[in-house]
């Protein structure tokens, strides 16, 4: 279970930076597309929200 939230985390992490490389904002309007820490943080989190709910 643990092993599954940590690849949820690193997998999630990893999409959320690839959402920031491919689709971000570069003029920094947008809050979440704009600043790639705030994108691969809210990745993570789905990523391990999503790991914890799956069985």
């Amino acid at each position: 279970m643990i092993l599954r939230i940590i690849i949820g985390i690193i997998v999630g992490g990893g999409l959320g930076f690839g959402w920031y490389k491919l689709v971000g904002c570069s003029t920094g309007a947008c809050p979440l597309t704009s600043n790639p820490v705030i994108t691969i943080i809210y990745g993570a989190v789905l990523g391990a929200l999503l790991a914890s709910n799956s069985h």
